[in-house]
């Protein structure tokens, strides 16, 4: 299996904090209403030519195939299709935030990046009867908090994020957030949290019983606090390398994403848990933008990734579970793998949603934890 290093979630600080300013400035209202949104939908032709139309897709490295290009125009006979890399979300809400046409007719952010945009007026509404394939999914992927229905977005990726850890090397499994907030002595220095905002958050705001999208400046003080006493017992902040830390015996236990939490190597006795106190739900979405002149091949694209051969890929190359029945069905998932997790245990996380200008409250923090 392929294991993709890819950003996705690796941050850039100085963006994220003006993220919120940025599509505020930029935006043209609240996202169409459903009214607006059938009047759009008649306005595309179903039987447009799509030869004569030519996509820009904005994406992570590695999240798609590297001969997408080429199965694309073959299989839609488009004109062209151009894939632009992004290293992270913030990166491509730079891109589609500048002003004017981006000329980007598609791109991949998180849910919460979604929510953003639909609510600034800048995506298409997503036309159902030009997505034939959205029957694919599962009806779990459908009530989305940030975009319930598939409104403005379609789900490409989901999971949760939990303790990933040694089992042979922990003197007891972790089952609760504080075992990587309050290390036993054992752990000590040999335990690593995340940095991008919303995660480093989420341990501290689950261990006190707050909602991960939280916006209280007393509930955030006080996450903050256990955020800088367990700053003291790691090994690292670390988004990308924990896995390889762990196979190496250098860490214990870390704070994951399912997908990255490398129980797949066999050599090693790795092990992923959801704490106790719960966890979340993030979710990767497509989403067309308002300015995108190639609709129809837009549309046409998404429900091309959404064939249950093409979307499979996503599963079987970065590990990460894909919200598709049909593609799923067709994943040799072996025994205890992380991709077997069931969409209604998904959704027992809560999910990240974008919570407008207080993710400005979560950079502060992260940026003085970090500095401390």
């Amino acid at each position: 299996m392929i294991r993709t290093r890819f950003t996705r979630r690796l941050p850039a600080a100085a963006v994220a904090a003006g993220l919120a300013l940025a599509v505020a400035a930029c935006g043209g209202g609240s996202t169409d209403s459903a009214e607006t949104a059938t009047q759009a939908a008649a306005q595309l032709d179903p039987n447009a030519d799509l030869t004569k139309q030519s996509l820009t897709v904005t994406v992570w490295d590695g999240y798609t195939p590297k001969e997408l290009q080429d199965m694309v125009k073959r299989d839609l006979k488009i004109a062209d299709l151009n894939v632009t890399l992004h290293e992270t979300n913030e990166v491509a809400m730079t891109k589609l935030t500048a002003g004017g046409d981006s000329g980007i007719d598609v791109a991949f952010v998180s849910g919460q990046y979604a929510q953003a945009l639909g609510e600034q007026g800048l995506l298409e509404p997503i036309h159902a009867e030009l997505i034939p394939n959205l029957a694919n999914l599962y009806p779990e992927a459908t009530q989305l908090a940030y975009d319930k229905g598939n409104k403005i977005s379609v789900p490409y990726t989901w999971g949760t994020t939990g303790i990933c850890y040694r089992s042979d090397l922990v003197k007891k499994e972790p089952t609760s957030w504080n075992d990587i907030l309050k290390p036993p002595a054992w752990a000590e220095k040999k335990v690593t949290m995340m940095t991008t905002e919303r995660w480093l958050a989420l341990p501290a705001a689950k261990s006190l019983g707050y909602s991960v999208n939280t916006d209280k400046d007393d509930e955030i003080n006080k996450m903050k606090e256990l955020l800088l006493e367990a700053k003291s017992h790691l090994l690292a902040y670390d988004d990308l390398t924990f896995g390889d830390r762990l196979i190496k015996g250098e860490a214990v236990m870390v704070e994951a994403w399912d997908g990255w939490c490398p129980t797949t190597d066999e050599k090693q006795n790795i092990k992923f848990t959801v704490p106790k106190e719960g966890s979340d739900l993030w979710v990767d979405t497509m989403v067309i933008l308002k300015t995108s002149k190639n609709k129809e091949a837009a549309h046409a694209f998404i429900n091309y990734i959404l064939s249950p051969d093409v979307h499979r890929w996503a599963a079987e190359n970065i590990n990460y579970k894909v919200p598709n029945k049909a593609a799923m069905d067709k994943v040799q998932i072996a025994p205890g793998s992380l991709l077997g997790i069931k969409p209604a245990e998904l959704l027992n996380g809560e999910a990240i949603i974008d919570i407008g200008q207080a993710s400005t409250k979560y950079t502060r923090m992260a940026e003085e934890i970090k500095a401390e």
